[in-house]
């Protein structure tokens, strides 16, 4: 027995390792190990590798012992941007026109334009504040607004798209003018959800109230529309007249049969998008051109918007194809008043298009004294004097067509195959920017021939531009320009005497050939 206890007592001592390999080993006869070959084995530990130790951190090194450079900027501007719609190689303008120039002083000097009715002056305008250039240097706030002051022009004249477009470029979310600018915009082109939505996001862009009430309607939170309501009711913290427009714009079924609100003597994008949701739309007769984009809304009527597209692309507003679709997108409907200038317009656009020259030389006459009692002539003329050159045309027609290729882009190469009058030899002079030979009994003709035979810029403005103040000095001419145009011979003498010494002689020859040939009051 005791032996028996000696021979357990050293299997117990035996290491489970060595019996465990004892186990592995496959057996002599070559049989399996078990069902399945892996069940029975187990994975070989895997050897340790040793690591470097870490480095310790080593402090940057000089390679000089110059200090190094410090750059030095106010705080919270950065260098300016360079905001436009069209390129310096389109427009022909440098980027740094508004360089040495202070933003107060040019949108003090945008304000204090006058109303322009030649069509050489608003294309040349429209042109300066579309132009890429830089923000004056000495200032960013000044660019930001120098940026508003132009986004505020095009708004006014009614050239909204390029507005809105120029107002984005600027950044919608930089200040709460930006975004009052961009939501003014947007109402009156009907696009004021995305507007909305920004404010839902960020609702310190805008502490109009009138505002967040409509965008809480808009976004579908109307409990927050008349919980703002209320309180700003209680704290008449609005104008009675806003007050009772947002009242009738929240709660339509209380004032069911009502009488009509009254039309308040100053009306904002807000204000005139309210009455139209109320079922109380304002005519946009009276009203400034910005207004009148809207009745280019398919919402709106056909007359509405024959009537809005003649009165914005006498301005130059509307671009000259937008123009002729409304103008052709149907038949007229009555006679009379605009009905008849679109019905003298189809007929001749429908001449010109069957190829036959009587049938031009019919209807081209009709057409051109429509077109003159809208105003429109100019973009008649661009419009359609590419196809009228290659036209036969005969007699009075001739005349007719050779106005009209100078009204045009085309200006320069009319070339004339009838005898020519003197009238007609001053206007080709003017054309072609040479001083001409007579001078016909026209009116301003004598000042306009002064200004391509013995010009006399203003040297003020020229030492402006000479100074990195060309806008303003582009600017100043263009005011003087439309007192030419109204009957001051010495004004368009030296305004004309100017554009030409600035380099814009594009606009001198197209603004001295409308001042002959356009009828104006």
């Amino acid at each position: 027995m005791q032996a028996i206890r000696r021979l357990c007592v050293i299997c117990l001592i035996i290491s489970p390792e060595i019996l465990s390999a004892q186990a592995t080993q496959p057996p002599t006869d070559g049989g399996p190990l078990s069902v399945i070959d892996w069940l029975g084995e187990r994975p070989k530990p895997t050897p340790k590798r040793s690591r470097p130790p870490p480095k310790p951190a080593e402090a940057p090194v000089a390679k000089s012992a110059l200090p190094s450079p410090v750059s030095v900027n106010k705080l919270g501007q950065g260098r300016p941007r360079a905001i436009g719609l069209v390129p310096a190689k389109v427009t022909g303008l440098p980027q740094d026109i508004w360089s040495r120039s202070s933003a107060s002083q040019i949108a003090h000097q945008l304000d204090r334009l006058p109303e322009l009715h030649l069509p050489a002056a608003h294309t040349l305008l429209f042109t300066l504040l579309l132009a890429e250039a830089t923000a004056p240097e000495d200032d960013a706030k000044q660019g930001d607004a120098l940026a508003l002051a132009r986004v505020s022009k095009l708004m006014d004249a009614g050239a909204l798209d390029p507005a809105l477009s120029l107002i984005e470029q600027a950044g919608v979310a930089t200040s709460q003018d930006h975004f009052k600018l961009w939501m003014d915009i947007s109402l009156l082109l009907g696009t004021e959800d995305r507007a909305c939505e920004l404010l839902q996001d960020k609702p310190f862009l805008s502490s109009d109230y009138g505002v967040r009430i409509l965008c809480s309607v808009r976004s579908g939170k109307w409990e927050n529309a008349a919980l703002t309501l209320g309180a700003i009711q209680a704290l008449q913290l609005l104008p009675p007249d806003d007050l009772a427009l947002l009242d009738r714009f929240l709660n339509p079924d209380l004032y069911d049969g009502a009488v009509p609100l009254p039309t308040p003597r100053s009306i904002s994008p807000l204000s005139f998008r309210l009455f139209e949701a109320i079922g109380e739309a304002k005519s946009t007769r009276n009203l400034p051109p910005k207004f009148a984009v809207s009745d280019l809304r398919d919402i709106g009527g056909w007359k509405a918007q024959l009537d809005a597209a003649e009165r914005l692309t006498r301005i130059g507003a509307l671009p000259d194809n937008r123009f002729l679709g409304i103008y052709t997108s149907r038949d007229p409907a009555a006679s009379g008043g605009v009905w008849d200038r679109v019905e003298a317009l189809q007929r001749f656009d429908t001449a010109l298009y069957s190829g036959s020259a009587d049938a031009v030389a019919k209807t081209l006459s009709g057409a051109w004294h429509a077109m003159t009692e809208a105003e429109v002539e100019i973009s008649f003329a661009a419009l359609y004097a590419e196809r009228l050159r290659s036209v036969p045309l005969k007699g009075p027609s001739t005349v007719l067509r050779d106005h009209i290729m100078l009204l045009s882009p085309l200006y320069e190469t009319l070339q004339t195959a009838h005898t020519e009058s003197t009238e007609m030899q001053f206007l080709k002079s003017i054309a072609r920017g040479e001083p001409p030979q007579a001078i016909p009994d026209i009116r301003q003709a004598a000042a306009i021939a002064s200004a391509f035979s013995d010009p006399s810029p203003r040297s003020d403005w020229i030492g402006e531009a000479r100074n990195g103040q060309l806008g303003s000095a582009i600017l100043h001419t263009i005011g003087l320009l439309e007192e030419g145009a109204r009957g001051d011979t010495f004004a368009l003498r030296d305004a004309l005497s100017t554009l030409r010494a600035l380099g814009l002689e594009d606009t001198a020859r197209r603004a001295s050939l409308q001042i002959l040939l356009l009828e104006r009051e």
